[in-house]
Order: structure tokens, then C-alpha cells, then sequence
């Protein structure tokens, strides 16, 4: 008679901080975590009750350690292969750093912890890897709006230079003239307008730019992510598909198995 092996302690620790009430334990407690947070920006609030927001702050800060731990002896050098596992071991290890003397500004680092809810919810995290998963298309699309904005810069420059230095009496200014026009951020009030009443025929120059940078190519890197988010969506179906298949054929093999028994236990 076969005895199925039984997991180890490590393993079994693995499979614990990774269920369902560990993880919603933490994720409750990077929500509190980013509250208490919030409020210590409030003076009012730190003198009343400062001293308990930085106990819990630090006991929280404690939990999120114990987390990381478990995991790094769980899965041993396994945990590094995970770029999401990564992620956090990096969120708490900068949370651990003296924020004291010149390290003072690393007291602002501590609203990253926030950050862990990427990996801990699902929903949010397939949206990075959606994110990821696009890169390398976003940047070819990037390099078409640099080269759209270096094309316009140059001709904005030499055109509009001499007449209007403050927005294009350089490259630089008009690369950042450009960058506010595709924002659409008061473009017509603050830009084309006073140029229009001394320049007539300037809209030639400012509605093309406007359909290729803020329509043609924001509209590609959307399209570009939503790409990448159905191409996620379509290798997790596969995925499923594939293994209910391979269960099913261990069914199918069981039951094989249990018909071949059931015929010899007749015969005998």
C-alpha cells in the first residue's frame, strides 16, 4: 500500500502565507498602514495622538517583516525568482532604513508600502503585467512622438522664434510649448490665440500637430495596451484550457483504471 508524501514544514508554511486570510490579512493591513500614514501629515492630528500612529505604524511595519521572512524560508532562493516577490522585499527593505539625518528624505519613501496592494490583488496586478507586457511597444510609440515633437520643434522654432521667445525662442521652449499643447492645457487661450492675431495662417501649423500628437498617437498607445491586456486575458484562458484538459484526462485514467479492476474482480 502507497503513501502519498506528506509536505514539509516549509512547504506547508509556503502554502499558508500565500492563501486566501493571510493575504487579505495583509492587504487589510496596507490600507490601515496607508491612513496612518495619511494622517501623520496632519500636525493637529500628530499632537493628539501621535504616538499611537507611529506605535502602530512600527508594528505594522513589524508584520509586513515577519511576511517576508516567512517567504524567504518558505521558498528559499525560489522567493527571488518572482519579480512581484521582489517588489516587496524592496518596499520593506527601504521601510527599514534609519529615515534619521541625511536619510531624512527616506521618510517619504514610506507611502511605497502602499504599493504592495499591486501585488497583492490580482486585478491590480495584471494590469502592470498588462503594462509590462506593452513596453516594447509603447516605446516604438514613443519614438514616433519624439520624432513627431522634434519635427514640429524644429519648424516652430525657426518660425516663431523671433516673434514669440518666450515659448519658441529655443529648442527647449519649444519642445515644452509642444509638450503643453498636446496636454491640451490652455493651449488656445495662452498660445495660439495672441499668435493668431499676428500670425493669421498659424493654425496651419498648430491643428496638424494637435490630430498626430494628442489624437493619432495617444490613441496608439492605448490601443497598444489593450492589445497586450486581451493577449494576458487569451494565454490565461489557454492556460485554464489546458489544464482542465489534463484533468480530465487524469480522470479519464482513473476511471480506466477502476473499469480494468472492475472487469478482472468479475473474471475472478
Amino acid at each position: 500500500m502507497t503513501h502519498q508524501r506528506q509536505p514539509g514544514l516549509r512547504a506547508r508554511a509556503g502554502e499558508w502565507i500565500e492563501s486566501t486570510i493571510p493575504r487579505n490579512f495583509i492587504i487589510g493591513l496596507i490600507l490601515v498602514n496607508a491612513v496612518i500614514l495619511g494622517l501623520e501629515t496632519s500636525p493637529a492630528v500628530m499632537d493628539r495622538i501621535g504616538g499611537v500612529l507611529i506605535a502602530l505604524n512600527k508594528s505594522i511595519l513589524g508584520v509586513f517583516v515577519v511576511e517576508i521572512l516567512i517567504k524567504l524560508w518558505a521558498f528559499g532562493p525560489r522567493f527571488f525568482r518572482s519579480g512581484w516577490n521582489v517588489f516587496d522585499f524592496l518596499i520593506v527593505a527601504v521601510a527599514l532604513v534609519p529615515a534619521s539625518g541625511p536619510l531624512e528624505v527616506l521618510r517619504a519613501l514610506r507611502i511605497l508600502r502602499v504599493l504592495r496592494l499591486l501585488s497583492q490583488v490580482d486585478r491590480l496586478r495584471k494590469i502592470v503585467d498588462s503594462l509590462i507586457h506593452a513596453l516594447p511597444g509603447m516605446g516604438w510609440t514613443a519614438a514616433l512622438l519624439l520624432l513627431v515633437f522634434y519635427v514640429f520643434a524644429v519648424m516652430g522654432t525657426m518660425m516663431f522664434g523671433p516673434q514669440f521667445p518666450e515659448y519658441w525662442g529655443s529648442l527647449g521652449r519649444s519642445f515644452f510649448t509642444l509638450f503643453q499643447i498636446m496636454t491640451l492645457e490652455s493651449w488656445s487661450s495662452g498660445i495660439a490665440r495672441p499668435m493668431l492675431e499676428q500670425i493669421p495662417l498659424a493654425w496651419m501649423f498648430f491643428v496638424p500637430f494637435i490630430l498626430v500628437s494628442s489624437f493619432m498617437v495617444l490613441n496608439l498607445f492605448i490601443a497598444i495596451i489593450v492589445t497586450a491586456t486581451n493577449a494576458i486575458h487569451a494565454d490565461e484562458d489557454a492556460l485554464e484550457r489546458r489544464q482542465l484538459r489534463e484533468e480530465l484526462q487524469r480522470i479519464n485514467h482513473r476511471l480506466e483504471g477502476l473499469e480494468k479492476a472492475m472487469r478482472a474482480g468479475r473474471r475472478g
